[in-house]
């Protein structure tokens, strides 16, 4: 259910608000889907200081956000039926799902299902190219992994 051109619609709805689109996650039922939206600000990257955090997202902005994709949703959305959504920020342990927040978080460590390797946790050492990310497991030397053969990763908080 969750084609390119889905992922793209409620993209380019959010960046209409200034918003990146963090994360989209629909499940629930045939009947009745749970969409789930995470919403970020862009990375701020003011002259001289490229380690400049992105703005926080607040309730007043997941409430702009979730106001506008559910007008658009009830209006002529893709899902033509009742539906849950729910809009929040993607937290501390976010999501990594696509390569632009692989790039962005190089140097960050990960926890996340590889495939041929299962779950470990490994820092993000370069991202070469669209398809391709080097990770260094705990322990381990640093390895190219396909993005592709990656599962539900996350960053990675000491707590």
């Amino acid at each position: 259910m969750l084609s390119d051109s889905l992922v793209e619609s409620f993209r380019s709805r959010l960046e209409a608000l200034g918003l990146e689109l963090a994360d989209l996650r629909i499940g629930g039922t045939q009947t009745r889907p749970l969409v789930q939206v995470r919403i970020e600000w862009p990375p701020a990257s003011p002259a001289g200081r490229p380690d400049a955090q992105p703005r926080r997202v607040t309730v007043a902005d997941c409430a702009t956000a979730s106001r506008m994709l559910e007008a658009w949703l009830d209006a002529d959305g893709p899902l033509g039926c009742r539906y849950m959504l729910e809009v929040s920020s993607p937290g501390v342990e976010r999501p990594l799902r696509w390569h632009r927040h692989w790039v962005r978080f190089v140097g960050r460590e990960v926890q996340a299902t590889v495939a041929g390797l299962g779950r470990v946790r490994a820092r993000i050492v370069a991202v070469p190219d669209e398809a391709t990310v080097v990770l260094e497991p705990q322990g381990g030397a640093p390895r190219p992994v396909p993005l592709a053969g990656i599962r539900d990763a996350r960053l990675a908080v000491d707590w």
